[in-house]
């Protein structure tokens, strides 16, 4: 199975995901899943909502470029998982923005601010800024 890194007992990230490993996802407990990919992007699975949801797993797709990433998304994103019910996955097609975005998240519950949060991001070589 593609690898699903658990980054503590609420959120885990992954790259993408086939519609054969949901059924394991869902085994493990996980309570939803967020594709944070766009329609558009090769390997995108035009099934993974339905099949999601008919394994009773919610399902939100929030897509996202790292070149979006900012306050507003990152607010925007940090509602919507505080509101979801976990564990959640979090995947992408690489899990290079799920951990971006996993990492600001946590940065923004834990009080810091926003910038800061986002300059660490860029610093490890989640997402770049021109």
């Amino acid at each position: 199975m593609n690898i699903i890194r658990e980054i503590n007992r609420e959120l885990a990230i992954a790259g993408q995901i086939t519609l054969a490993q949901l059924q394991q996802v869902a085994d493990e407990g996980y309570k939803c899943v967020v594709n944070l990919r766009l329609a558009d992007e090769t390997g995108w699975l035009a099934n993974e909502r339905k099949k999601t949801e008919l394994l009773g797993l919610y399902y939100v797709n929030f897509p996202t470029e790292c070149e979006d990433i900012n306050h507003q998304s990152t607010l925007q994103m940090y509602q919507t998982i505080t509101e979801l019910p976990k564990p959640i996955l979090i995947h992408c097609d690489n899990s290079i923005r799920s951990a971006a975005i996993v990492f600001l998240y946590i940065a923004l519950k834990q009080g810091i601010d926003f910038e800061k949060a986002l300059q660490k991001v860029i610093s490890l070589g989640l997402i770049s800024r021109v």
